[in-house]
């Protein structure tokens, strides 16, 4: 029996780096398109808002794979920044739908535009055969994210 190798494979060596790159850029694209300081949780709340249009706190719940009472305290600071909106449920009046209000659309449109705009400015600076290789390596991680 041959002794284990300490030499990373290349597959081994590709998918640490590009799993620590990766984690490295999104944590960066996050902390630049946050300029209204919210919680992951509340941007996840109204990306799905955003997405599937009204739910109710117990689908919000299910859907992000929490607490209801965490998801009413999620929703009910929302509410109070004047992101997020109720109203009755049509067929059960115990519920609420919420939904985004205008001010919550505008601000995930507003975090939409900054991360967007600092990974323009980031790819600006690449020279441009770095862009290329970029380019090149887009569908491979889009392979990557699929598969």
């Amino acid at each position: 029996m041959e002794p284990l190798s300490d030499t990373p494979t290349p597959q081994e060596q590709a998918t640490t780096e590009l799993m620590l790159a990766l984690g490295q850029l999104l944590r960066r694209v996050r902390t630049e398109g946050n300029p209204n300081q919210l919680n992951l949780s509340q941007i996840a709340v109204m990306a799905r808002l955003e997405q599937q249009g009204w739910l109710t706190t117990a689908e919000l719940a299910r859907i992000e794979a929490m607490k209801p009472q965490s998801m009413g305290a999620i929703l009910a600071g929302l509410a109070q920044e004047g992101l997020v909106e109720h109203r009755p449920h049509p067929t059960d009046g115990r519920q609420k739908l919420f939904g985004l209000t205008a001010a919550g659309a505008a601000v995930r449109q507003t975090r939409v535009n900054a991360k967007r705009a600092w990974l323009l400015t980031a790819v600006g600076r690449l020279s441009a055969d770095e862009v290329r290789t970029l380019l090149a390596a887009a569908p491979l991680i889009k392979r990557l994210a699929e598969s």
